[in-house]
């Protein structure tokens, strides 16, 4: 069939094409794919060539079973939303750790076993194996990506967030494939460097001696190199630089008060550029008295904010005592009520929790606090996690000497409060939960940190039959726990609360709170039946696999709104009016001030 310009039409070009023969390149190569796939099934694995390559080699089938075993795990939910890039990450490094317990496994079973199965067998049960592996494995991991999104779904709608989710299944797989290999490879490296060590020492000691040095000092290299090198001269470093950089600036919209009552402003004691990054936001957001008034609809006071940076020099005796003098010089003393402050590793002061008490007394208040770092929490925990204790219990003590100092009618309300480290740092100034309770007028301590010493004493000593995440102490006593304050701080139901009064706002899904080392091996309270409200019921401890999940969510504990996560939002205005409410004040009160503080941002 011709067309109008003589040539031939698409119909017929394609009945000529379907009738050729295929070019025999083409047929050459279909055929050697062929061939490829078929020597690939009956033997679905690389055999090294020699035995000394350690680097290039297959991977060991029941490390690899045990490395996606592990690679599942990670799929389940833990105690807030991952995004997919986390989600690899977790991934990556559990296989990683599977890998290695397998390998573990592999080496172990065969030197307990006596039974040795002849080659034949062997090689043919290796093949079955890799051809089930290869066959299943993926089909079982995309079946378990998909399970794994849903259940992130569920886990956002549990904690108020909306149930859309980005999960890229495959950049989920190829990240915790790529990592995991990249660790796989570094061992082995290390492994190969360890021999080639024991072969040097051979030259020179017996067998047993060489076979132990060489170990040793092999182990010694890499723990240094990861520790010392890598960690502290790597990472550590980098954040420190970072941090120091960041102390010297001020964050944008934040400017030197000119209010004589705070510190850094021009009649302080304490200049403004020695308040550091976090000091200088706490100071530089001062209420004022107008700002006050609009809420209690009556003359306010403007609020003392004492603050004594690191760069003010000396000791944390020496911040103590000038943090003092700044009371004294703005009338900090004579106010209604004196709030002791711990800072987290910066320096920093949840304003959400500073503002109800000032909102709540009219601005008759006082705040004072020290820096101990400017470094990140997380770096503050590893390097000077101690620090924070000592700096606190300075000021504590500094305080409590120029209160005795005073007549015993003259004397404010002293308070302390602190969120997550400086939550720890409270408690750390003190020697137990009745030492706190005989030296204060009150605490507010919100997120603390698994390690926090009074909240772990209190956790342990719980009435029986309270759950981890929300313990209830001596009948609720003189303290008590909250996730939902409006209900929690009234239970237990009809029991007496009793003055002073300590209130742990404390999220059941807040992985600050419950991370700790000993979540690798050792399966925690709060996963036990009941869980918290805002818990997963699919959420499980597996070994190790748990551990990095929390390690991960610490990172994403901020991506959830309050009260989950470690987010508290207002929290701390049903916390302070259960502590310390002024005469006369309601629960009528409390609720339009919680209104008006969530209907405010944050200054900071």
């Amino acid at each position: 069939m011709l067309d109008t310009k003589g040539g031939s039409s698409p119909v017929a070009q394609q009945r000529h094409l379907v009738g050729r023969p295929l070019p025999d390149a083409v047929r050459r190569a279909a055929r050697r794919c062929a061939d490829v796939a078929l020597t690939v099934a009956r033997q679905p694995y690389w055999e090294r060539p020699n035995e000394t390559w350690l680097v290039r080699r297959w991977p060991d089938l029941t490390a690899t079973v045990t490395a996606t075993l592990f690679y599942w795990l990670s799929l389940t939910p833990s105690l807030v939303p991952r995004p997919w890039y986390l989600q690899g990450l977790v991934g990556g490094i559990t296989s990683a750790i599977g890998y290695a317990l397998g390998a573990l496994l592999s080496w172990v079973v065969p030197a307990v076993v006596r039974w040795r199965p002849s080659e034949p067998t062997r090689t043919r049960v290796r093949v079955r194996a890799w051809q089930a592996f290869f066959l299943l494995a993926p089909l079982l991991t995309v079946l378990l990506l998909s399970e794994s999104a849903h259940m992130q779904r569920e886990l956002r709608k549990l904690q108020g967030l909306p149930p859309t989710l980005t999960w890229h299944s495959l950049m989920i797989t190829l990240i915790a494939i790529a990592l995991c290999w990249l660790l796989l490879v570094l061992a082995r490296l290390v492994r190969l460097g360890t021999r080639a060590l024991i072969r040097l020492l051979l030259r020179f000691v017996p067998k047993p001696l060489a076979v132990f040095a060489g170990l040793l000092i092999s182990a010694v290299v890499v723990m240094f190199g990861a520790k010392n090198v890598v960690f502290e001269r790597g990472v550590i470093d980098m954040a420190s630089r970072i941090a120091a950089n960041t102390d010297q600036s001020t964050k944008d919209g934040v400017v030197q008060s000119d209010s004589p009552y705070v510190s850094g402003s021009p009649e302080s004691l304490v200049a403004w550029d020695d308040l550091g990054y976090q000091g200088r936001n706490f100071t530089g957001s001062v209420l004022s008295r107008e700002q006050i008034s609009s809420f209690t609809r009556k003359e306010a006071m403007d609020p003392v904010r004492v603050y004594v940076g690191r760069a003010a020099g000396g000791g944390y005796a020496e911040q103590a005592k000038l943090a003092i003098a700044e009371l004294d010089r703005t009338g900090g003393f004579d106010r209604a009520v004196l709030a002791i402050a711990g800072t987290t590793g910066s320096g920093w002061i949840d304003a959400r929790t500073a503002e109800p008490l000032e909102y709540l007394y009219n601005g008759d208040t006082a705040v004072v606090a020290i820096q101990y770092s400017y470094l990140p929490s997380w770096v503050s925990f590893l390097v000077d996690r101690e620090e924070a204790g000592r700096a606190t219990r300075e000021l504590v003590t500094a305080v409590e000497e120029r209160l005795e100092s005073m007549p015993e009618d003259r004397r404010p309300r002293l308070v302390v409060f602190g969120e997550s480290l400086g939550a720890t740092a409270v408690e750390d100034a003190f020697d137990g939960v009745d030492d706190l309770l005989a030296r204060t007028d009150g605490a507010l301590l919100v997120g603390p940190p698994n390690y926090s010493p009074i909240r772990t004493e209190v956790t342990e000593r719980r009435d029986p039959g309270s759950p981890v995440w929300r313990p209830v102490y001596d009948n609720g006593r003189h303290v008590r726990f909250a996730q939902y304050p409006q209900r929690d701080l009234l239970l237990p139901e009809g029991a007496p609360w009793e003055r002073p009064r300590v209130v742990y706002l404390q999220n059941a899904s807040d992985p600050i709170v419950w991370w700790s080392p000993g979540l690798a091996v050792r399966s925690p309270e709060w996963l036990r039946p009941p869980t918290g409200p805002d818990v997963s019921a699919e959420a499980q401890w597996f070994p190790f696999v748990t551990f990095w999940q929390l390690t991960v969510d610490m990172a994403m504990s901020y991506g959830v709104g309050a009260p989950h996560g470690h987010r508290y939002g207002t929290n701390a205005v049903e916390g302070w009016a259960a502590v310390i409410p002024p005469e006369g004040w309601t629960a009528a009160d409390t609720l339009r001030l919680k209104a008006f503080a969530e209907a405010h941002e944050a200054p900071y």
